[in-house]
């Protein structure tokens, strides 16, 4: 069955093309007449709450860009600002691309999930890490990324055989994030070093609890020495800082990531996580950039409002939306200092929350 999306005025019509006849259709052509419109009629289908036409343009226009980048092994990487990053990259990317309906198998930009999703898995090392050695300075990121995505893909594959691969290489990943835990329950950028640092430790933690949801075994105890980790590296202001090993100011980015951990978790009403978010609402503000890492911040930040429901939505939403639309680069992409792709994905990430597509991101 194929879906066409017609754009009229503010409405998408979705208009319904089967190739055979449904019975109800063969029933009349035999004599069996009915008044029942509902089978010719198209359906209407609302855009979701503070998606206005243009923002469905700006999402359409930027899936295009990151289309047209990928190349031709199914990487994605950043042809401008701090570093190429292919596998983090690529796993950022896809996460766009799954929020707009895609599988490897299933929607408008199929092809370019399942040119993804062989590239990570073929990134997957002998010790589980999923990185390109040569690309990657710290490839934990990429590494807690790229098991988000994949974790997010498994419960869609419809092809037994890919979905075996994509279990075989998060199970693998879970056992070297879990070796590569530090003895404070937290992670750093690469898994021998035995450290730990806010950033990557969230990263590690979002993936471990995408794992656990889609059926990929995670010990609990990692799970809950990495929360432990959160609550260790809290300050009296309800920041977070840049490592639980040492004191140190609160780090906005830091603590929005940490509130979506939280949240992620289910622990919406945890004083904590509540003392974190009230943090975030005082330094970051929806309709200005607010400095170094400020994709990255609302990348969280933009989430842990969505998934929990808060009242704050429905102001900082439509604000950070205009914001980005702004932003948007004639090419489709926007630029951030990190990198083209790194700020296309994210942004069309948080464009795309009221659509409720993934399950780590859903209310």
């Amino acid at each position: 069955m194929m879906v066409r999306l017609i754009r009229a005025k503010t409405v998408w019509l979705v208009a319904t093309l089967a190739p055979w006849p449904t019975a109800a259709v063969r029933a009349q052509s035999s004599g069996d007449r009915t008044n029942d419109r509902s089978l010719t009629a198209p359906v209407i289908a609302q855009l979701p709450k503070h998606i206005t036409p243009a923002t469905k343009t700006a999402i359409d226009r930027g899936l295009a860009y990151l289309a047209r980048v990928q190349d031709r092994q199914g990487s994605w990487s950043n042809r401008t600002g701090q570093g190429a990053f292919p596998v983090a990259m690529t796993a950022l990317a896809q996460l766009a691309m799954l929020m707009d309906g895609n599988t490897t198998t299933q929607g408008r930009y199929a092809p370019q999930v399942d040119r993804a999703t062989r590239y990570l898995v073929r990134s997957s090392t002998a010790n589980g890490l999923i990185a390109r050695g040569e690309f990657e300075s710290r490839p934990m990121y990429g590494h807690g990324f790229s098991m988000l995505s994949l974790s997010q893909l498994y419960g869609m594959t419809e092809d037994p055989r890919r979905a075996q691969e994509i279990h075989q290489v998060l199970s693998a990943a879970v056992q070297l994030t879990a070796r590569a835990q530090s003895r404070l329950g937290g992670w750093i950028y690469q898994p021998d070093d035995r450290g730990d640092e806010g950033s990557v430790t969230i990263t590690q933690v979002q993936a471990l609890r995408s794992c656990r949801n889609a059926g990929i075994a995670v010990p609990k105890s990692v799970i809950d020495d990495a929360m432990q980790y959160l609550v260790m590296s809290q300050n009296s202001d309800g920041g977070i800082r840049y490592t639980a090993a040492q004191s140190g100011m609160s780090r906005v980015p830091i603590t929005a990531a940490a509130v979506c951990c939280w949240f992620n978790a289910g622990e919406y009403t945890n004083p904590r996580a509540k003392k974190a978010l009230e943090y975030c609402k005082q330094n970051l503000k929806a309709g200005h950039a607010t400095g170094g890492h400020d994709f990255y911040a609302h990348l969280y930040y933009a989430q842990a409002l969505y998934v929990s429901g808060d009242a704050y939505w429905n102001t900082y939403f439509p604000a950070r939306r205009d914001l980005l639309l702004k932003a948007q680069q004639p090419d489709g992409s926007w630029a951030d200092g990190f990198g083209d792709v790194y700020g296309t994905a994210v942004a069309l990430i948080i464009l795309q929350l009221p659509f409720n597509q993934l399950p780590i991101m859903q209310r």
